[in-house]
């Protein structure tokens, strides 16, 4: 069986006019460029990236306009604006996040390794892919037993689809603190930029962790996939129209991450989009096991 979610719903709305809506974002400190920022139109499911020069460029409808935008960028604060504003200015100014570092004390490793959520490739029948407005799919890692534990490796599969037809796509690795009331993500771990790429033909892609010395938090901690929307990844897909079942051509933007089906029930999916965190559930036909993104974790223990 083949089945993709993808991460958008249904709207449809005639509009007569459209702008381009483009500009900068750049750092308000030292006016430099920042790359990968997601913009959205809040309450709507329209949105972009930034590319590697900061620059972004969607077609939209003239009366968005009238709406905010939500931008989001790691290391920078959240913000909110009139999307008018950034229209006419063609430039946003991002400020730095406030980012309190706690103390890390480097420790020896005693070699004792473990693989949460192990996946072997044939295990992968279905996947996420993306449309519409930026996304960051994020799977949750129970942290279970008393022991202090470290972030060793990370390991993302893919599901490669034929109307991508680049070499590569890229994708944005973040990880998150767990919200001790709401078992949200709630920050970012750590601040690096990490940008990782799908490669045709490669099912997966690991990232080695250990020279971060990224511990292992009480509470576990959320591992997120974010989309970007740049030219880089996207591609366009024939659809069937839901509403009116008549054929249609769709944006899409690659990766399309694997996903799998799982009996354990600690793992937890949730997606954050236009602004806030919803959790993602989807059952087997059994209803006994939940569909997650494939994403294996190394980590090992610490003295």
């Amino acid at each position: 069986m083949r089945l993709f979610f993808s991460l958008f719903f249904l709207g449809f709305t005639c509009f007569s006019q459209n702008v381009d809506f483009e500009g900068k974002v750049l750092d308000a400190k030292n006016k430099g460029p920042i790359p990968y920022v997601n913009i959205s139109f809040l309450n709507t499911l329209t949105g972009t990236s930034t590319d590697e020069e900061g620059h972004f460029l969607i077609e939209i409808s003239k009366e968005f306009l009238e709406k905010d935008v939500h931008i989001s960028s790691l290391g920078y604060k959240d913000t909110i604006i009139s999307a008018k504003a950034v229209y006419d200015a063609k430039e946003l100014l991002l400020s730095e996040a406030t980012f309190k570092l706690e103390e890390v004390v480097v420790s020896k490793g005693l070699g004792d390794a473990q693989v949460l959520n192990p996946i072997a490739s044939y295990d992968i029948t279905s996947g996420f892919d993306s449309s519409s407005t930026p996304w960051v799919l994020a799977l949750y890692f129970p942290n279970i037993g008393a022991s202090k534990k470290q972030l060793e490796k990370v390991t993302v599969f893919f599901r490669h689809k034929n109307e991508f037809s680049r070499e590569r796509s890229k994708f944005r690795l973040r990880f998150y603190t767990v919200d001790p009331i709401t078992k949200k993500p709630l920050k970012d771990l750590i601040q690096k930029s990490l940008i990782l790429e799908s490669v045709k033909g490669q099912e997966f892609t690991s990232i080695d962790l250990g020279a971060l010395n990224i511990p292992m938090p009480r509470e576990g901690l959320y591992i997120g996939l974010e989309w970007l929307f740049i030219p880089f990844n996207w591609y366009k897909k024939d659809e069937m129209d839901r509403l009116n079942n008549k054929p249609t051509i769709e944006d899409r933007f690659a990766p399309t991450f694997g996903g799998v089906y799982t009996q354990n029930q600690n793992y937890k999916v949730m997606i954050y989009g236009m602004g806030q965190w919803q959790e993602f559930k989807v059952k087997s036909q059994e209803s006994n096991q939940n569909f997650i993104p494939a994403i294996s974790m190394k980590i090992t223990k610490t003295k």
